[in-house]
């Protein structure tokens, strides 16, 4: 009952105040820090003459960071008072993972200057979220590159922390966001990173398969169309370039009536990848803005949940 609570009030006031830039000033934030250990590990562990010990090197660096994570959480939880008192300290100190707020207003500053045809403002806003080439997207590229961050983003960053949080407490969320960190820094396929970052990777696969179908599960109940976008997801997610990532996506391509995926292009390549519910139009502005309806009442419901978890094991 207590993680299931202290993951709520995390959830709530994530929503109400997000990460505060003052705070973030001050302190940073602790992906941020996470992020440095990273760097630190890929700088001094990731070196072309180990060959192939490059794979070695890279598990031996992923063990020992979110081996690290889960132990500065299990620490932090230990040190917390019981009742009602420790339900919110646990819920503070799960706030800064938890990046609710922070999606929808990356989202909606895409969706704004899209509404009113600027796409030079919108362009800019969606290359702060995605890592595509947005020069030459048009409109529906934009709004398809935001909506696939958007649905991948609501597993990533809410759904799959506060699913390892209630499962495991602080040092679960801890955990998971030093794989997710991980894998967004190190676990691409690039030459630098194919053997060092595959531990990363893999693990992150592994600890987003629950939390990924589940977010589909969450815009497929809160959909106008839930029966075409549980179709949807089952018929295309499996078909995604990603394990995981599909689920979410295929769950709002079906929810919205709109295509996702397909051919995009990077900084150094382009990437031919089979559209999501290819026979629907492409989507706009207003797909966008319904996309983000669609977020917040899938967030309702997941925060209903954790309450009646909350309630059942108490």
């Amino acid at each position: 009952m207590m993680f299931a609570l202290s993951l709520l009030v995390a959830m709530l006031v994530d929503a109400l105040l997000g990460w505060p830039n003052r705070l973030f000033a001050a302190i940073g934030h602790p992906v941020t820090w996470l992020g440095r250990v990273v760097t630190l590990a890929d700088k001094h562990m990731n070196h072309a003459r180990h060959g192939h010990w490059r794979r070695l090197a890279g598990l031996v660096a992923t063990i020992a960071i979110v081996g690290a994570s889960a132990a500065a959480g299990f620490l932090l939880q230990e040190l917390l008072p019981g009742g009602w008192a420790g339900v919110l300290l646990l819920g503070i100190l799960a706030w800064p993972l938890v990046a609710l707020r922070s999606l929808y207003e990356h989202v909606a500053a895409v969706w704004r200057p899209l509404a009113v045809d600027d796409l030079g403002a919108a362009r800019g806003t969606v290359a702060m979220i995605v890592g595509r080439d947005p020069s030459g997207l048009d409109q529906a590229g934009i709004a398809r590159a935001a909506l696939e961050s958007l649905a991948e983003n609501t597993s990533d960053g809410i759904v799959a922390p506060v699913f390892w949080g209630v499962l495991l407490g602080l040092p679960g969320i801890a955990a998971y966001k030093a794989i997710n960190t991980l894998d967004s820094m190190i676990g691409h396929r690039t030459p630098r990173h194919e053997q060092f970052g595959w531990a990363a990777a893999r693990l992150d696969d592994l600890v987003n398969l629950i939390p990924a179908r589940l977010t589909g599960l969450l815009f497929a109940a809160m959909s106008r169309r839930p029966g075409t976008s549980l179709s949807v997801m089952w018929r295309d997610a499996p078909g995604h370039r990603s394990p995981n990532a599909g689920w979410p996506e295929a769950a709002m391509a079906g929810a919205l009536n709109v295509r996702l995926s397909g051919p995009r292009v990077y900084a150094s390549h382009r990437v031919d990848e089979p559209w999501i519910n290819e026979k629907a139009p492409d989507p706009d502005a207003a797909d966008l803005a319904a996309g983000l309806a669609l977020f917040v009442r899938a967030m309702i419901l997941f925060s209903a949940i954790l309450a009646v978890i909350a309630i059942l094991i108490r």
